[in-house]
């Protein structure tokens, strides 16, 4: 299912081959090992590779000299600065001043080449080189990765990246679904089965929890706070690996990562709606950091799709899913703001396997509430995935895949929708916080139903939403808010009193001086309905 995770090259890779291993005390390679290092320098790395024992020794002297490294201070020093590719001169100059730093990248570098070979070849494999004896026992040295991985949030950005990528691909060998995957293609194209050793998959747990908590941390730092292309950039292709498999994928969602991977797609997806209206007022198009940024909503969304295969055959996988509203949501932004064609397809493949989940193969216990597309269905209809479904059908798709989500959902959403009643639509939609004007945002549909925000416990849950939601930073959801909540005290008995004691006056008044006219005027009507006993017939005059 997921491609092949490609490492961007080192920044200091021009460096390389000037490295002097002698003089680097510090790292404490004995002879036999800088003579290796030296020797894999000058042969090819297939000739390296060719001999497991060779594999072995050369993929441990290298995890070794990354362990002495980063126990030396490797990873803050210049070289963990530089984010741009440098010429040879500036490589070089970063070899004089931080060398550790250097050595540091040259260990991970080797390494992803080594697991890639490893993974491609028709020998050698990954199992025989990092885990050993008759059990598969995964070696100790793992570990450097991991202290890599463990430095301060300003650390090194490419060489954490590589080392928690490095990682998973060494774990990626032991997982029990994967066992059958071990096949590849000879030198005639023919497909081959490759003779592993085996592993132990209890062996490669630790590392994996303690890397899936790692990655879990870097989005939650980054949904919550406002470096949020650094923090997220370093786990993505760790992350992406991650999807592999189902044992990794349910790790994911047990730490939480579907709700912190969601909160940062909907981040994500508002900057490049406000991104996408910047350019339209200023009339630029070019690439950019708005392409970088669009290529990591992609990766995002497609590991979010890659966690929407396991909601048939797990109940938590379900409740993630659904637990605030966030990842529709954050699906249905992105199908709407369309940032590039292939964010979209992503996106509308996951919104389709959310609404054709079932829990008939895995009810869940009975304490949790029962979750399936219905649920998801009618989340999407409230966040407004109908209108946008609508406007991307007006556009034409050529898509194949695209056009079969697209005829499904629609097919779904309409069968949904006609069972809902008009009140059922308003209510998930305020619920979703996703307002939009419409045929229930108006005083025939307040006339009616302004009585059914009471709610069941008479507790007015749905005009406290309405009343935060006038401070949503979206204006069109801001101005509709601050319309219902005057409908709702024109139409409902005593509702001025209502609305006045749950605050609502003190938050919609600072709004009438609000930037955006509409959420001015809406502000300004519902103060009016507010203060005021007789609204109607001041509407008349």
């Amino acid at each position: 299912m997921v491609p092949k995770v490609n490492l961007a090259p080192s920044p200091v890779a021009l460096a390389f081959p000037h490295i002097q291993w002698d003089p680097l005390g510090s790292l404490r390679l004995t002879a036999q090992e800088s003579a290796l290092l030296r020797m894999a320098e000058t042969n090819p790395i297939e000739y390296t590779l060719a001999d497991s024992r060779d594999a072995s020794m050369y993929a441990r002297v290298l995890l070794k000299l990354l362990a002495e490294a980063v126990a030396a201070g490797a990873g803050t020093g210049e070289v963990s600065r530089v984010t741009e590719a440098c010429s040879e001169e500036q490589a070089l100059d970063a070899l004089d001043h931080d060398p550790l730093g250097v050595a540091t990248h040259y260990a991970i570098t080797k390494l992803y080449d080594i697991l890639n070979m490893l993974i491609s070849g028709t020998g050698v494999t990954i199992s025989s080189v990092f885990y050993v004896g008759k059990e598969g026992i995964l070696v100790d040295q793992w570990k450097a990765l991991l202290r890599m991985l463990n430095k301060s949030a300003k650390g090194d950005v490419w060489a954490q990246s590589g080392a928690s990528l490095c990682l998973e691909l060494i774990l990626l060998t032991a997982f029990p679904s994967l066992k059958n995957a071990n096949f590849t293609k000879d030198e005639k194209g023919q497909t081959v089965k490759r003779i592993a050793r085996p592993t132990s998959y209890a062996s490669a747990v630790e590392p994996l929890e303690a890397l899936t908590a790692w990655i879990v941390s870097q989005l939650k730092m980054s949904s919550s706070s406002s470096c949020v292309g650094y923090s997220v950039a370093v786990a993505i292709p760790a992350m992406t690996a991650l999807m592999n498999c189902t044992e990794s994928r349910l790790l994911f969602a047990a730490s939480g990562g579907i709700k912190f991977l969601a909160r940062h797609l909907r981040l994500g997806g508002k900057r490049q709606a406000l991104q996408k209206d910047k350019n339209k007022k200023t009339s630029t198009t070019g690439p950019g950091a708005a392409s970088a940024s669009v290529q990591q909503l992609y990766e995002l969304t497609f590991c979010l799709w890659c966690m929407t295969y396991e909601l048939n055959g797990s109940a938590s996988v379900r409740h993630d899913f659904s637990k605030d509203g966030q990842a529709v949501a954050a699906l249905v932004d992105l199908v709407s703001i369309a940032p590039r064609e292939k964010v979209m397809r992503v996106a509308l493949a996951a919104l389709r396997n959310l609404a054709v989940c079932t829990f008939k193969e895995n009810p869940g216990p009975a304490s949790m509430p029962t979750i399936d597309g219905h649920t998801f269905l009618t989340e999407m209809l409230a966040c407004g995935l109908l209108k946008a479904i609508d406007h991307i059908k007006e556009r034409q798709c050529t898509d194949p895949d695209m056009l079969l989500d697209i005829q499904v959902l629609h097919k779904l959403l309409l069968e949904n929708y006609k069972e809902m009643s008009r009140w059922e639509v308003y209510k998930n939609e305020v619920e979703s916080g996703h307002l939009m004007w419409g045929n229930v945002h108006t005083e025939a549909f307040f006339k009616e139903n302004a009585k059914m925000l009471e709610g069941k416990d008479s507790d007015f849950s749905l005009l406290k939403i309405l009343i935060s939601l006038c401070v949503s930073k979206d204006d069109d959801v801001a101005a509709i808010a601050c319309y219902d909540i005057g409908e709702f005290v024109r139409h409902y008995p005593n509702g001025r009193v209502i609305a006045k004691r749950l605050g609502a006056k003190e938050v919609v008044m600072p709004l009438i001086e609000h930037e955006n006219v509409e959420v001015q005027r809406q502000a300004l009507q519902c103060v009016s309905k507010l203060m005021v006993q007789h609204w109607q017939f001041v509407k008349t005059q």
